[in-house]
Parts: structure tokens; C-alpha cells; sequence
């Protein structure tokens, strides 16, 4: 899609937008559309665009997914979830109505923040800030986009991660289809897991790679564990390369199980530090996710930067 359709799907909608940097590189901030991210390079939107979440609104029997880059907070299931809150999934009012606003910006940086109370599946409601630091540079065939990805406690009350788990965790839409893969590095094979029913024949280790191929054949999710450095999307059709780098949890914080566990269900040991989810309708998510510390404490702010490198040969 090119920016300037972009930008017109905005305006109809009545939805309040930001460009950081340019339509040759640059990031188009949706404030009124959950704070997505989606990159623009050579004047046209590189993440996954859906019109109707741009137009319509969002309910808790449909929900529209926006695409683009998208920050929420971990886990999504189990009993300290926060998909489940109403005892069946929908992605909370709080995130997909948030209003995020610009606390500052430049031409090629801007930082946004959205105050979002959450409800996880315990009934426990959380009071957080969301916020965004994103930082473009340009660079020959492509772009780096620097994002500090950062979930504020505003609570009066510690919280143990017994009572509530909470981390950042971001994902990132790419349109999919024939020939795209995601690759990441072989390390043990421990670090690799599958969250939902099993995609082994959708992945295979070459020796010095995964390769994780999302044709949208089938629907499968894979946690990737604390020893792997990155993970890359690759879309032949598109001469796109997309490579996610995101830093280990601050002291004193841990990986977590994100995965879409049904809420009567505990979380498990296995802490996620990138994610690869294929689904059948075409599009794809590399995902990364931060820590979560054992108490948390009133004005912790829990972060995490991710480096996205955006090439295109074509």
C-alpha cells in the first residue's frame, strides 16, 4: 500500500497519525490505533495494513486487528492473562481504545504514551503507562527502527508474580505467503518449542539455521528461548528482509510463558524471548518479549529496546 492511500485511510476514519522521519524511510505512528508502528520505505507501508481496523471499531465479539507493530502486555493466556478477563479471548478495551499522545518528537525520533488499565484472568486490575520511543535511520536499501518499548507500573500496591505477571511484548504483521520464512539462529533445541499443536513440518535446522516457513499453510506459534540473538522474516516476493534484535530482561527480571493458554491453565517454566506465529489468512508476527521481575513495585517501568533492520533489494 502506499503512504498516501495510508494517510487517506486515517483521515476517513478520523484516526490521529504521526510521521516520524519521511515517506522514503520513515514510521507512521497510529495514536488513535493502539499505538501500531508501520514502517515506510520508498513510499510504502512494508508491516500488514487492515483497512477495517482503520474505519471500524473494534467489540468483544470481533476484533480488528490493525497489523503493523503493536505493543501489548504478557501473557496473553493462562490464569495471569490478560485476553481472558470476560472468560472467553478479546483483546482488552483498554488496549484497542487507547489514546496514546506525543510527550515529544523530532524529525526522525518521537516518543508516545497511552495510560491502559488492565484485568488479567484472575480478576486483578492493574493500573499501567504504555510507552513507545521510536527512532528512525536511514540507511542504503533499507532502515533501522530503534524502539524502547516500556510498560509502567502506576499502582499503589507490590505485586508478586504469583499475583500478576506482566511484560512487554511486541508483534510485528507482515503480509505472507509462498517462499516466506522466518530464520534464526541453531542454537540447542531447547530453545525451541512449539506453543500450540505441533509445526515440525513447518521448520527445519540446517546446521547453522532455523528455517520457520510461513506460507500460511497452517496455524502454529514457536517460543524461542533466551539464547537466541535474533530472528528475521524474509519474503522472496518482496525482496524484504526484516530482522528483529531485542536485549535481555534487566536484572532481577525474567522471561515469562506468553502463549495463549486457556485461563484455567497455570503458567509454565519456559520463558519466551522472541516468538514466530503463521497464520492461515496470510499474514505472519516475529515477536519479541521482555522480563518480569518476582515483586512489583509502584513506578517500576518494565523495558525492553528492539532493533528492527528493514532491506529491500527490489
Amino acid at each position: 500500500m502506499k503512504i498516501k492511500d495510508f494517510v487517506r485511510l486515517f483521515e476517513i476514519g478520523k484516526r490521529r497519525y504521526h510521521l516520524i522521519g519521511n515517506g522514503h524511510a520513515g514510521v507512521l505512528v497510529g495514536l488513535d490505533l493502539e499505538g501500531r508502528l508501520y514502517a515506510i520505505f520508498r513510499d510504502k507501508v512494508l508491516n500488514r495494513v487492515n483497512p477495517d481496523a482503520i474505519l471500524g471499531q473494534s467489540t468483544a465479539e470481533k476484533y480488528l486487528n490493525p497489523g503493523g507493530d503493536g505493543l501489548w502486555p504478557a501473557p496473553e493466556g493462562t490464569c495471569l492473562g490478560y485476553q481472558y478477563a470476560t472468560g472467553k479471548w478479546r483483546v482488552p478495551p483498554g488496549l484497542s481504545g487507547a489514546r496514546y499522545w506525543i510527550v515529544r518528537s523530532s524529525s526522525n525520533q518521537a516518543v508516545i504514551r497511552a495510560e491502559i488499565d488492565l484485568i488479567n484472568s484472575k480478576g486483578r486490575g492493574i493500573p499501567v503507562a504504555f510507552e513507545r520511543h521510536i527512532a528512525v535511520r536511514p540507511r542504503q536499501n533499507g532502515m533501522f527502527v530503534k524502539v524502547g518499548e516500556c510498560i509502567e507500573y502506576m499502582g499503589v500496591k507490590p505485586l508478586t508474580s504469583s499475583e500478576l505477571l506482566i511484560a512487554p511484548w511486541t508483534l510485528a504483521q507482515f503480509d505472507s505467503g509462498p517462499g516466506c520464512e522466518v530464520v534464526f539462529p541453531a542454537t540447542s533445541a531447547a530453545d525451541v518449542w512449539d506453543l500450540y499443536a505441533p509445526s515440525d513440518s513447518e521448520r527445519r535446522n540446517d546446521g547453522k539455521l532455523w528455517h520457520a516457513r510461513t506460507e500460511g499453510k497452517c496455524r502454529y506459534q514457536i517460543g524461542i528461548g533466551k539464547n537466541v540473538d535474533w530472528i528475521e522474516y524474509r519474503d522472496p516476493r518482496r525482496g524484504l528482509n526484516v530482522r528483529r534484535r531485542a536485549n535481555a530482561p534487566l536484572r532481577g527480571q525474567a522471561y515469562i510463558d506468553i502463549a495463549d493458554r486457556p485461563p484455567a491453565e497455570a503458567p509454565r517454566k519456559r520463558g519466551v524471548r522472541y516468538s514466530v506465529y503463521s497464520d492461515p489468512s496470510g499474514f505472519m508476527e516475529i515477536e519479541a518479549a521482555g522480563g518480569c521481575p518476582k515483586i512489583l513495585l509502584p513506578g517500576m517501568r518494565l523495558t525492553m529496546t528492539v532493533s528492527t533492520g528493514f532491506f529491500q533489494k527490489k
